[in-house]
């Protein structure tokens, strides 16, 4: 599982960061309620919302990367080494072709 807390402390210097809490209680029956807390990392045109458990990275706007966008891709590529969602081999999620700004 990877560490939120310490990966907002390296990631702040460089990108904007912003930790998501989400509401929760004691009487609340879930297995994970205290895995919900995200961060929102944010580059020149990527963006990622990083869990314990995975990294979902998205433009909202399709436009070449950036040095600083190619830098966030590949400190989360080396956070979150996997390449599915799922541990089936059988279902493969393709990262869609981008450009990279000269």
């Amino acid at each position: 599982m990877a560490d939120l807390d310490k990966i907002s402390k390296d990631f702040e210097d460089q990108f904007e960061v912003k930790v998501m809490t989400y509401p929760k209680d004691d009487i609340e029956m879930s297995l994970h309620k205290d895995d919900r807390d995200e961060i929102l990392v944010k580059a020149d045109t990527l963006t990622a919302f990083l869990s314990g458990f995975r990294a979902v990275v998205f433009q909202k706007e399709p436009k070449r990367f950036t040095k600083n966008d190619m830098e966030l891709r590949s400190r989360i590529w080396e956070i979150y080494p996997h390449d599915r969602a799922t541990p089936f081999p059988w279902i493969f999620k393709s990262e869609p072709k981008f450009e990279v700004e000269e």
